[in-house]
């Protein structure tokens, strides 16, 4: 007879309560806990599944590619390689004064940007609070905030004297609007849904730059919309601006997404416009349904796949879930993401626990009812038990006793941070695989390049950045040491700012007003 079912089990009664059911025996005086070894054989187990080799990481890379080349002939791809309209890379050389709004999920953000040129800027920024009623009300109530707080912003930063604006001073604006829009021109972008716990009505469908205009004109502000922007867009200028080596952007945080140069003449979708062949524009990826639906290529788990079926659209983005895309209304949620993301690295952790829980491995005796619930186990959580610095591993010891009221042993923490390095691991080296798929598109692995990279992941999860590193590699061997990472510059702030600069340039030269 084993010593014990399960740590612990629930029932609902017939008067919705949840009644908690806690196995053990009746001569246990101290918990039981699993051996070294059986932590060192469920290890290996683990270790098979969550490792990339080099050669699995080459096959995602090409069959990535490919899917990069599909959404830029067609659209209405997996991957739909969204047109910017942003032309070029900055010269370097824009001056001047211009305004950034960056619309978050939490805050409005303000900034003035003086451009100095050679790389270097001034940013003087204030955030206004989003209250959830706000966020709720009618769209055009919306953007008349917005509007009334730029008036507040800009009074606040007028006057005389040094890095002030002059009363009546014209501003161009670049507006950071990172929800799924399609945009036939840089200053237009008709929303798709609402995403960040946005339902402002009467929005959805409509024109926001066109909304957001008529609030400027009502507060009869001294500012032009002069572009709508995404702010992976925007990391991408930024970063470029202040090294100019920057040939790609890439967010790894709650979502996952890239943005880089393209040739016109490698865009057949957009080939009708007219736009001369050599030209170059930005194009935001949003990359976070690669895989979907089909699962060809991605190392897909059972642990994987029961955070997929649990999501609000299985089966869908498979290196993401984070906003969808503007060219494919109808994705929400992305399995990429769920690979990659920092939303869902803590959940896949959490999973494996409880299967070990279930097998009578782990927490043998304990009320285990906490760490069941969905989600509890925070991505910060992994980050913590990796960079734990002592012998006993005490962090550890402090998030299972403190969160789930779980007692460990020095052999169980050991499996812990070795599971929750697997799984980062895994993390950083698909996301390689999507720098490289770009970097093998456009030529850039001889010549090499900088990558701009933002995201809580990238700035905060520790060793990311070396594995993504290690990853790169794998993938090229020794010449991937010439793609390195660095982190972003602000791309919703600054990177707005000098794409409302090369905007204005490039209209006063009439160069494609059109768009």
């Amino acid at each position: 007879m084993p010593a014990s079912r399960r740590g612990s089990g629930s029932v609902i009664l017939p008067s919705g309560q949840t009644l908690a059911i806690h196995t053990r025996t009746q001569d246990e005086e101290d918990l039981p806990h699993a051996t070294k070894k059986t932590m060192a054989d469920h290890l290996r187990k683990y270790e098979s599944l969550f490792t990339l080799t080099p050669q699995r990481m080459r096959m995602i890379v090409e069959a990535f590619t490919e899917c990069l080349e599909l959404g830029l002939s067609k659209p209405n791809q997996i991957v739909p390689m969204i047109p910017t309209w942003v032309f070029g890379w900055p010269t370097g050389k824009e001056t001047g004064d211009y305004l950034a709004l960056d619309l978050g999920g939490t805050n409005l953000r303000v900034c003035l940007v003086t451009l100095q040129g050679e790389g270097k800027f001034e940013i003087t920024q204030t955030k206004y609070r989003l209250s959830e009623e706000q966020k709720q009300d009618d769209g055009q109530k919306l953007f008349d905030f917005c509007a009334e707080c730029l008036q507040t912003f800009i009074e606040s930063n007028t006057g005389d004297g040094p890095g002030q604006l002059r009363p009546g001073q014209l501003l161009p604006l670049g507006f950071t609007f990172s929800y799924p829009c399609t945009q036939e021109r840089i200053d237009h972008g008709e929303l798709i849904r609402w995403t960040k716990g946005f339902g402002a009505p009467n929005t959805e469908g409509r024109d926001v730059a066109g909304m957001f205009k008529k609030s400027l004109g009502k507060y009869q502000l001294p500012v032009e919309l002069t572009a709508l922007i995404n702010d992976t867009t925007g990391t991408l200028i930024a970063s470029h601006y202040v090294n100019p080596r920057t040939k790609i952007a890439v967010i790894f945080g709650t979502g996952c997404n890239a943005a880089y140069m393209e040739r016109v003449k490698d865009i057949p979708k957009i080939s009708h416009l007219g736009i001369a062949s050599d030209a170059e524009m930005a194009i935001n990826c949003e990359w976070g349904a690669f895989d979907s639906f089909e699962h060809e290529h991605l190392p897909r788990t059972k642990y994987d796949a029961v955070v997929d079926d649990t999501s609000n659209k299985p089966g869908e983005q498979a290196f993401e879930v984070s906003i969808p895309s503007p060219f494919v209304p109808s994705l929400d949620a992305s399995i990429c993401k769920k690979l990659i993301s920092g939303r869902y690295l803590g959940e896949i952790f959490r999973l494996v626990i409880c299967e070990l829980i279930d097998e009578g491995v782990l927490f043998l005796g304990q009320n285990t009812y906490k760490i069941e619930k969905p989600y509890c186990f925070d991505t910060a959580f992994l980050s913590l038990m990796e960079s734990d610095p002592t012998d006993e591993l005490l962090m550890i010891i402090g998030i299972f006793t403190h969160f789930f009221a779980l007692e460990t042993t020095l052999a169980e923490r050991q499996f812990f941070r070795a599971l929750a390095k697997l799984v980062g691991r895994r993390a950083a080296r698909l996301s390689s695989c999507g720098i490289a798929a770009i970097v093998n598109k456009m030529g850039l692995l001889e010549e090499g390049c900088s990558v701009g990279a933002d995201g809580s992941l990238y700035n905060k999860y520790p060793s990311f950045a070396e594995r993504v590193h290690e990853g790169l590699v794998d993938i090229f061997g020794d010449r991937g040491r010439n793609v390195v990472t660095h982190h972003a510059e602000d791309g919703s702030g600054v990177g707005s700012a000098i794409i409302a600069a090369m905007t204005k340039a490039r209209r006063e030269a009439g160069l494609y007003p059109n768009v």
